[in-house]
C-alpha cells in the first residue's frame, strides 16, 4: 500500500470490539491512543485530553503523527484501528483501507 502525506486531514477511530489491549497504538501515537483501565484502546484528541469512549469516537489525525497513526493501523494485531480522509471518506490504513 502507497501512504501518502498530503495536506488531506484525516481522522482516526477504534472498533473497541476488535481491540486486544496490545499497545502498539499507544506506544507508536500516545498522543492520540490510550489503553484504558478495561484494557481497551481508545483515541483522544491531544495528550492530556480526556479519552473518547463511544463507539463512534472518531478524533483528528494530527499532521505530524500521521505516520504513526498509519503505522499504528497497520501493526494492530486486533485490526481494529480505522483511519480515512476526512473529505472524501475513503479509508487509507486499518482492515478497510483499499489496496493500492
Amino acid at each position: 500500500m502507497t501512504v501518502t502525506t498530503d495536506t488531506d486531514a484525516l481522522e482516526v477511530w477504534i472498533n473497541h470490539d476488535l481491540c486486544t489491549g496490545d499497545g502498539i497504538c499507544a506506544q507508536y501515537a500516545p498522543d492520540v491512543f490510550e489503553l484504558d483501565i478495561d484494557g481497551v484502546a481508545y483515541v483522544k484528541n491531544g495528550p492530556d485530553a480526556e479519552l473518547l469512549t463511544g463507539p463512534e469516537a472518531r478524533v483528528p489525525v494530527p499532521v505530524d503523527l500521521v505516520l504513526a497513526v498509519i503505522d499504528s493501523a497497520q501493526e494492530c494485531p486486533g485490526e481494529c484501528i480505522h483511519v480515512r480522509r476526512a473529505s472524501d471518506q475513503v479509508v487509507v490504513a486499518g482492515p478497510d483501507a483499499e489496496a493500492a
